[in-house]
C-alpha cells in the first residue's frame, strides 16, 4: 500500500490495522478503530504504552495503548446498560489529515463521526516525534448547552507496577471507586499503598496536571503534562480484578494515568464554545533508579 507520507502508511501492529508511523524520531501505531493510540516508541527506546496481546478485536473495545472515553467517563450520568466510557472507543473514526512538520514531527488529525441528533462533535490530534503530545476537541455544534465527562485513558507500559511510582499527587483528595470513600493522599502514589496494597482506582481532584510516572524496572521516568482536565485517574485492577483480555501477570506490566474531565470535573459547554483535553509525554531514561522499598 502507496504511504500517505513518507514513514507513514496503513499497515497493521500487533495483528491489527493501524496507520503506522516510522520516522528518525520514533514509531507510533495508531489504530482507526477507537481512534486508538496503540504504540509510541521514542528512537531508541522503548514502548511508551502497554497493549494486551489477548485483547479483545474489533468491534469491540481494544485493551491497552490510548483509548478514548467519550462523550462520558465509566457510565457517568449514563443509564446502566450503557455502554462503559462511552462509544467513541467503539467507533470507526475518519482520518482527516497527515502531515510532515518541519522539525520532523508527524501530525495526524482524526474526526470521530457525528452521530445525527448528537451536538457534541470531536477530533483528536496527535503529534509524534520524540515527545508524544495528544489532544481531545470537543466542539458543541448544537444550540444548547451540553455537558459531557472524558478521559484519554493510557495505559503506560512498566516493568514492574510494584515497583512504579507516580509523583505530583502528594496531597491531592481522591475518590476511591473500590471503597466508595474519599481519602487524602500521602507522598508519591504506588500500588504497594498499605491501605489497600495490589490494585487502584482512584480519581484525584483539583489535579495539577504535572506528574512523573518512575518505573525503576526499565530505568526510565515518564514526564506526564496535562491541560484542559482538574482530574486524575489512576488505576490498575491488581490480580484479582484483571479482566479476561489481560493475561497472568499482565497488569504487573502498566499502570494506568490517564487525564480526565470526570466527576465534578465533567465540562459544559454553551453553544458554539469548544474544549480542549490534552497530555503531553516526554521520556527520560535514567541509568539508575531505585526501586520502590528499596533501600
Amino acid at each position: 500500500m502507496m504511504p500517505l507520507l513518507p514513514g507513514v502508511r496503513m499497515d497493521h501492529h500487533a495483528g491489527l490495522p493501524a496507520l503506522c508511523v516510522h520516522t528518525p524520531l520514533c514509531r507510533a501505531a495508531i489504530s482507526l478503530h477507537g481512534g486508538q493510540l496503540l504504540s509510541f516508541v521514542p528512537e531508541g527506546g522503548q514502548d511508551v504504552l502497554w497493549l494486551s496481546p489477548a485483547t479483545t478485536r474489533p468491534p469491540g473495545a481494544l485493551r491497552g495503548g490510548v483509548p478514548v472515553c467519550w462523550p462520558y467517563f465509566g457510565r457517568q450520568g449514563q443509564s446502566a446498560d450503557a455502554p462503559q466510557h462511552g462509544h467513541a472507543r467503539l467507533s470507526r473514526w475518519h482520518l482527516v489529515d497527515a502531515a510532515r512538520e518541519a522539525d520532523g514531527v508527524v501530525r495526524i488529525t482524526l474526526a470521530l463521526p457525528q452521530r445525527p441528533g448528537d451536538g457534541l462533535m470531536l477530533a483528536q490530534t496527535l503529534r509524534l516525534g520524540h515527545v508524544l503530545e495528544q489532544t481531545l476537541t470537543t466542539v458543541n455544534t448544537g444550540d444548547a448547552t451540553l455537558a459531557f465527562s472524558q478521559a484519554l485513558h493510557s495505559y503506560f507500559h512498566v516493568g514492574d507496577a510494584m515497583q512504579a511510582s507516580l509523583a505530583g499527587v502528594d496531597g491531592l483528595r481522591y475518590a476511591d471507586k473500590l471503597d466508595g470513600g474519599e481519602h487524602l493522599q500521602a507522598g508519591d502514589w504506588t500500588l504497594d499503598d498499605p491501605r489497600d496494597p495490589g490494585r487502584c482506582d482512584r480519581v484525584y481532584v483539583d489535579a495539577l496536571g504535572r506528574y512523573v510516572l518512575s518505573d525503576p524496572a526499565n530505568r526510565r521516568r515518564l514526564h506526564i503534562e496535562t491541560r484542559g482536565s482538574a482530574s486524575l485517574v489512576v488505576w490498575n485492577p491488581g490480580a484479582a480484578g484483571a479482566p479476561a483480555d489481560v493475561p497472568a501477570d499482565g497488569w504487573r506490566q502498566f499502570v494506568c494515568v490517564e487525564a480526565a474531565n470526570a466527576g465534578a470535573d465533567a465540562v459544559t459547554l454553551a453553544p458554539g464554545a469548544r474544549h480542549a483535553l490534552s497530555q503531553r509525554i516526554l521520556v527520560e531514561e535514567v541509568s539508575r533508579i531505585t526501586a520502590v522499598g528499596a533501600t
